[in-house]
């Protein structure tokens, strides 16, 4: 689904996390945020921020709080937003309601902000701004005393509103529609659009775009060489230099240059059109559904189909990967590395005396001068790292190397097709 609409933020409550699940729960160009429960089952809270996006995680340091906060860099002289995710479990303690009012009136200061979860207040009328319950009105008043306007008018799980979103910006969030789940949940999926400048990290890397090569060319310029004659009476660097400048002069004539870009929009390598058809259609139930025009039941059994189809999708991907990994070793550990990580893109650092630190330039110089403060070196000679076998002949430390060709052969004819070292 995410990469099916295309979303910038994924925020996500009771996620049911633990460290048992974090070789699942990676997507591809996204960065994940996330805070599990601890010491019990259930609750938890993430946020999935595309990768193009600049963004700083917020310590709260209150463990019995499920939420989760991050600050979104805004365009030059434009504001950061503060996007926040929350969940509160039903008949929480008013111990930990505090907890949340006190992280919320800390973290939300003067900044442009937005706060979405789970807050299992069914009792709360939002139209009016009252409730039933003391703790519900106390919920009120901290919402009142931080500005913050609720934004969602129609129920998110049976007849009442338990999924909420704020803002304190009028203008800031848009667009917003409540409809749709995600997998098993019984809860809606609130969509919305934040309104705002916000600054995207772009990809300025330039690689060969072999796809538009003209190999056709390459190969007539390559042959129109005389490479007799160009490499006679050089040694083995001279030729390798000589070598190396023609092929790169034939390949500026022939590669064309192109800029690297992210997967935004990509689907999932398991993702069939078959998929894409019940994704589609289940949809398209769920609207009819919500029309009255068709029964509970037939949407349910779409949206089984719908689960089957992907299930079988990802388990014949996956059987594939298995049964070839003997010839096609890289594709099946990228599959796996890409499930157990997100984006590992470096955030913005804090200098000693406690500055942030955002330009890329600042950071490198900032990473290697602690890189250099704890570094100890230690001479190494070139032969130390030579196979067993491939240096011969007795000589002192410092000697020329010595190669043996054979053994030069015999090393060569070992190499794993499949690795790059």
């Amino acid at each position: 689904m995410v990469h099916q609409r295309n979303y910038d933020i994924v925020a996500i409550t009771e996620t049911w996390w633990d460290d048992s699940h974090s070789w699942s729960t990676a997507l591809d160009g996204y960065k994940l945020f996330r805070r599990d429960r601890k010491g019990r089952r259930g609750g938890g809270v993430a946020l999935y921020i595309r990768g193009v996006l600049d963004v700083t995680g917020i310590e709260t340091n209150d463990d019995e709080v499920e939420s989760l906060w991050v600050k979104i860099k805004g365009k030059a002289n434009k504001a950061d937003i503060l996007l926040g995710v929350c969940y509160r479990p039903p008949n929480q303690d008013e111990e930990v309601d505090n907890l949340f009012y006190k992280q919320l009136n800390n973290v939300s200061g003067s900044s442009a902000l937005v706060l979405v979860g789970d807050f299992n207040l069914p009792d709360i009328f939002w139209e009016l701004n009252t409730a039933e319950k003391q703790q519900s009105r106390k919920f009120l008043e901290c919402v009142e005393d931080n500005f913050l306007s609720q934004l969602v008018s129609k129920p998110t799980r049976g007849g009442t509103v338990l999924d909420l979103l704020f803002t304190n910006r009028d203008g800031l969030v848009g667009d917003v529609e409540v409809g749709g789940r995600l997998g098993h949940s019984d809860h809606e999926i609130i969509e919305f659009s934040i309104i705002g400048e916000i600054r995207r990290n772009i990809n300025k890397i330039s690689t060969l775009d072999f796809r538009r090569a003209d190999f056709g060319l390459f190969k007539r310029l390559t042959q129109r060489v005389p490479w007799e004659t160009v490499l006679e009476n050089k040694g083995v660097q001279e030729r390798w230099v000589c070598f190396k400048t023609e092929i790169l002069r034939a390949q500026e004539q022939t590669v064309p240059v192109c800029r690297k870009t992210s997967r935004r929009g990509k689907h999932p390598v398991w993702m069939s059109n078959e998929v894409l058809k019940e994704l589609r259609n289940k949809k398209k139930m769920y609207h009819l559904f919500k029309e009255g025009l068709i029964s509970q039941e037939v949407f349910k059994g779409a949206a089984r189909a719908c689960r089957k189809k992907i299930r079988e999708a990802k388990a014949q991907f996956e059987l594939n990967l298995a049964t070839s990994v003997k010839n096609n070793k890289k594709s099946f550990y990228k599959y796996i590395n890409d499930k157990r990580k997100g984006i590992t893109n470096l955030g913005s650092l804090l200098d000693e005396a406690g500055n942030l630190v955002i330009k890329d330039e600042e950071k490198a110089e900032m990473l290697n001068a602690f890189f250099a403060s704890v570094f100890i070196g230690r001479t190494a000679y070139p032969q130390d790292n030579c196979p067993q076998g491939l240096v011969g002949g007795a000589r002192d430390q410092n000697g020329p190397l010595v190669i043996q060709e054979e053994a030069v052969r015999e090393l060569l004819g070992h190499l794993d097709i499949y690795k790059s070292m």
